[in-house]
């Protein structure tokens, strides 16, 4: 008998909660990546940090900017590996094209989200996103403190 994995439920591989914080998040887009062998592997170990990775457009074509993908030492003993290596995404024309008159006309920025599994390929999530004042920021904490205090009251009073 073969002894199989437990399958793990979540598909998310790394999450950038910074953005969340920094920015205001506005149109959703999912991208695929062109990736390496090596990286692929170190995505299946786990080794990603998504934080501070953004997207830029050059010549029609959208690339992955910021996003680390550490290589297994058993994995890449052949070939040398980037970690910081920028990543082609895989998006269609129109959302492109969206995307670039987002960011030339109105000023958005293109922020990466989420990096996460759909079946065998793995996908990113992408922002449209304006960047927030410290003010917005101190907002978005206050709700979310008065938030989880009403929810204290509420199970304290049930």
């Amino acid at each position: 008998m073969s002894k199989k994995k437990p399958k793990s439920n979540s598909n998310t591989i790394a999450l950038n909660k910074k953005a969340r914080h920094e920015y205001k998040l506005e149109d959703k887009f999912e991208a695929g990546l062109e990736l390496q062998g090596w990286e692929v592997k170190g995505i299946r170990a786990g080794k990603v940090n998504l934080t501070d990775s953004y997207v830029y457009i050059q010549n029609g074509e959208a690339f992955l900017l910021g996003c680390k993908i550490s290589p297994l030492n058993q994995a890449s003993s052949h070939v040398i590996c980037d970690p910081d290596r920028t990543k082609k995404l895989l998006l269609k024309r129109r959302e492109l094209d969206r995307l670039m008159g987002a960011r030339d006309r109105q000023g958005y920025s293109i922020v990466a989200t989420a990096m996460y599994w759909k079946q065998c390929w793995v996908k990113v999530e992408i922002y449209l996103a304006k960047g927030k004042d410290s003010h917005d920021k101190r907002d978005t904490v206050k709700d979310r403190d008065w938030a989880r205090q009403k929810e204290r009251m509420m199970k304290k009073s049930a």
